[in-house]
């Protein structure tokens, strides 16, 4: 079950937060291919949802990092923000799809 609006945070704020702060960690769930072939945020680390309840850890090893998840539309991050709260990270944010990031990506 999708968890859509728990712990999201606006683009807008995700970017300025994100060009302020270069300890946030922006972690993307989506595939590597989609990764790779339709481009992602500068910075972001690639962690495919199926590979979160064994990898998250290791992009991420401080649980109260501020961590922000993204993937294509935002489902896919809302479900990995719910999951890694539950693992006990303090500080995650599902700030949505790369879909809409009007920011530019690499």
């Amino acid at each position: 079950m999708f968890n859509f609006g728990r712990n999201q945070l606006s683009q807008e704020e995700a970017y300025k937060q994100l060009k302020s702060d270069k300890n946030i960690i922006l972690v993307d769930v989506r595939t590597i291919e989609e990764f790779e072939e339709d481009g992602h945020i500068e910075g972001s680390i690639n962690v495919p949802l199926h590979t979160v309840p064994t990898e998250f850890i290791k992009v991420a090893p401080n649980k109260d990092a501020k961590i922000f998840i993204i993937c294509y539309s935002g489902a896919r991050a809302s479900d990995a923000t719910a999951y890694v709260k539950r693992l006990g990270y303090t500080d995650v944010h599902n700030i949505g799809g790369v879909s809409t990031w009007r920011y530019g990506l690499i």
